[in-house]
């Protein structure tokens, strides 16, 4: 049977219409949890603006983000430090509540089992180790080829793109879903191209809107943009499974 994008993305939104009210409901809790985490843990995300957002900075426009920073002092860089580590911990926890608790209520759903979110998260529970694991090799790697030439990092984003499924669908171990999701992966690049790309640039573009929204307070701003990133990232795992279940009926 011959998959068409077209049908994976009428597929996709139909499924998020008929689960609009579950979906972003977990969509803002974990974006809240995200935000209240990373406030609880690092208070002092005013400081660092004020740190930060200092005069000779904003009046510099042809230097290099590298530049930037290596203009900081030592507490400013500091401070800074501090705040990526706590951002990517809070990112990270955030991003495997959101991608478990969807593809739990997802893969039950797929198996005629209408339950509840809250059902749904707690299914999850067993799998969750193995499901940490994962996401957090799988975000190093992408990150990392982000930052060497941004090609390696969409790369390696579409060979492990359907391992989190496998996890939760299939009960394999990090290991073994990573292979299957890259065997898999490199006889269909023509459908995950396009959704992986979409995601890329629809975050881009959420980062470069980010700020227009400087007339909101900074936890309203982080809630609502939290939201909406987790929303797109949620529409491609809906699209992402889909896909794989229509693989495995091939």
């Amino acid at each position: 049977m011959l998959i068409m994008v077209n049908s994976l993305y009428r597929d996709m939104l139909n499924f998020f219409r008929n689960q609009f009210t579950s979906i972003l409901l977990l969509v803002f809790l974990t974006a809240f949890f995200n935000t209240l985490l990373s406030h609880t843990l690092f208070p002092e995300n005013e400081q660092l603006i004020r740190l930060i957002d200092s005069t000779h900075i904003k009046d510099t426009t042809d230097v290099t983000l590298q530049q930037l920073v290596q203009k900081l002092s030592l507490e400013k860089k500091l401070v800074l430090l501090k705040a990526s580590i706590i951002a990517i911990f809070s990112g990270l926890i955030s991003n495997i509540l959101l991608v478990g608790g969807l593809l739990s209520m997802i893969h039950q759903i797929s198996n005629r089992k209408y339950i509840g979110l809250l059902h749904a998260i707690f299914l999850l529970v067993p799998l969750l180790p193995r499901l940490m694991l994962l996401i957090f090799i799988t975000t190093l790697l992408v990150k990392l080829g982000l930052l060497l030439i941004i090609i390696p990092g969409i790369f390696l984003a579409i060979v492990f793109s359907l391992a989190p499924i496998i996890i939760i669908s299939d009960n394999l171990d990090v290991i073994k879903s990573m292979c299957l999701s890259a065997s898999i992966a490199s006889n269909n690049f023509r459908l995950l191209i396009p959704a992986i790309f979409f995601w890329f640039l629809a975050k881009t573009a959420l980062l470069l809107m980010s700020t227009q929204f400087s007339f909101l307070s900074s936890l309203v701003t982080a809630i609502l943009l939290n939201s909406l990133n987790n929303l797109i990232s949620s529409l491609l795992l809906i699209y992402l499974y889909r896909l794989y279940m229509l693989l495995q009926k091939n």
